[in-house]
């Protein structure tokens, strides 16, 4: 499946909040939906979920519209919406219910989620009793319980420990392997770089960057380069590099033990290395520039902070 999102507006109360965004998604790979706190991400996912109407612009899966309802789609929310004084097992199953599951299906999928999970002596248990990590997974349970082809996740890995993540972490690339189409939102920009393939950034109702991540890397990471010096700690290796080598390259970044380069001439890196055998600088490292994607991301919606 290819989901496509044309040119969505959304306005509330006379202000327009999303302003013709843009972006797709396929089966088997996943997006790393990204933007700052009211940037317009939430707004986005719920137009998907047909919470919200949009004011223009349509959705569409494989060339026609999106109808929510017939698919069927695994919501993760960021803030956790199931009810605290009920057992786990049985609000699942009863939710289940609700998208259309048989009850002996539903719980059936329920006791085999949190056992996936690592979480299945909780099913008889209240969720208010649970910690929150071991919430946070009952959440993820309830989001797949019904082996949705569409699976969209909102900062899934709050509040959760190393060894829950890397269990969420092997559950998502199941399901992306499984050909899922996967729509990632998150904060914590590591883990979207170990799943997604593409990207959508949101700055302030635009869509400000989107594409395969590999590419965007490659293109932003060009003509640049990396140094850092046994004999000289960054700040002072900045002064020396502006000082002697200016003519090849100029100090883009300084970062906390290397610099980020930028090229000032052609064939910059082979002409460094060359003139940096001239200097008393003792090379610790140098190469190929590749940003972060937290790089990308500050670079494309920091606002210049």
């Amino acid at each position: 499946m290819k989901l496509e999102v044309r040119k969505i507006r959304k306005s509330f109360g006379g202000k327009e909040v999303l302003h013709g965004i843009s972006f797709e998604v396929e089966s088997g790979r996943a997006l790393g939906l990204l933007g700052r706190n009211g940037a317009g991400k939430t707004t986005t996912i719920r137009v998907l979920m047909d919470v919200f109407r949009p004011n223009g612009g349509e959705v569409l899966a494989d060339g026609k519209p999106f109808v929510p309802k017939e698919h069927k789609i695994g919501y993760l929310p960021e803030e956790r919406g199931l009810y605290p004084q009920k057992k786990v097992l049985d609000q699942m199953a009863y939710l289940a219910r609700l998208r259309g599951m048989g009850t002996k299906e539903a719980r059936e999928s329920g006791k085999w989620w949190l056992e996936r999970l690592e979480i299945g002596e909780y099913a008889d248990r209240k969720l208010e009793t649970l910690s929150k990590g071991n919430q946070q997974k009952v959440q993820l349970a309830q989001t797949l319980i019904c082996n949705p082809d569409i699976i969209i996740l909102d900062e899934p890995f709050s509040g959760l420990d190393p060894v829950n993540s890397q269990i969420l972490k092997d559950v998502v690339r199941e399901q992306i392997s499984m050909g899922r189409l996967v729509i990632f939102s998150s904060h914590q920009m590591g883990y979207v770089e170990e799943f997604c393939e593409d990207i959508a950034i949101i700055n302030h109702g635009d869509i400000v960057l989107s594409g395969s991540l590999r590419e965007i890397k490659h293109e932003m990471g060009m003509d640049r380069l990396t140094l850092s010096a046994v004999n000289y700690e960054a700040g002072r290796l900045a002064e020396k590099v502006e000082t002697e080598l200016s003519h090849l390259v100029r100090v883009e970044q300084v970062k906390k033990e290397y610099l980020i380069l930028k090229g000032q001439c052609e064939d910059a890196k082979r002409k460094l290395l060359a003139a940096l055998s001239g200097t008393d600088i003792d090379v610790a490292q140098t190469g190929m520039y590749e940003p972060s994607l937290n790089d990308i991301f500050v670079a494309k919606a920091g606002d210049g902070e």
